[in-house]
């Protein structure tokens, strides 16, 4: 059965998807928030996914935020460590171990057919064992000169094939791409 995997994120135009201690307030500046954005839109995207796969940085990230951000949309938490999850988030939040294979084999099994896959380290794992099928990376217009990357600097190499760039006029650049190489092992 076949899963799609998405990655759909910010970085910044270095390539930093947060600062070194996994801030990510420079995100949120009130221009970007009032602009209109071209291109995908996160409510969108997200209407089309069945579950979101984050790691457990990810989720430590998101649950400092105000509200869950994730209404109505399944996350699986990839972890080896026993995670305590909050009473408000019980049935809406489900911790997984494994490889990443294994996982996506098991969520196709469940009927789920597309994921959105979040969190640095857990996007290079998914590229990695080639099961991303399409990127979509919002370039915003700073530079942080450190922090934590979206691409690791081990791995292989992963060709794309560009589908469509929207510009907005905050200076925000959305590419899509699909990923050509790689051995989908969840098809």
């Amino acid at each position: 059965m076949y899963v799609k995997c998405s990655v759909f994120i910010a970085a910044s135009v270095d390539g930093f998807i947060a600062r070194p201690d996994g801030d990510i307030e420079w995100l949120h500046q009130p221009a970007y928030e009032t602009a209109e954005l071209k291109g995908v839109t996160y409510e969108n995207f997200i209407a089309t996914v069945d579950a979101l796969v984050m790691g457990r940085k990810t989720l430590e990230k998101v649950l400092s935020f105000p509200e869950w951000p994730y209404e109505g949309t399944p996350v699986i938490v990839l972890s080896y460590q026993q995670l305590q999850i909050p009473a408000h988030l019980e049935g809406k939040v489900k911790v997984m171990a494994g490889d990443v294979t294994s996982l996506v084999a098991t969520l196709a099994e469940r009927g789920m057919k597309h994921l959105y896959i979040d969190g640095g380290q857990t996007i290079q794992a998914f590229l990695e064992a080639g099961l991303v099928n399409e990127l979509i990376i919002t370039r915003i217009p700073v530079v942080l000169g450190q922090g934590i990357p979206l691409f690791s600097q081990v791995g292989s190499e992963q060709e794309l094939h560009h589908v469509a760039t929207y510009v907005s006029d905050n200076g925000f650049v959305q590419s899509r791409y699909q990923v050509t190489a790689g051995a989908h092992a969840a098809q």
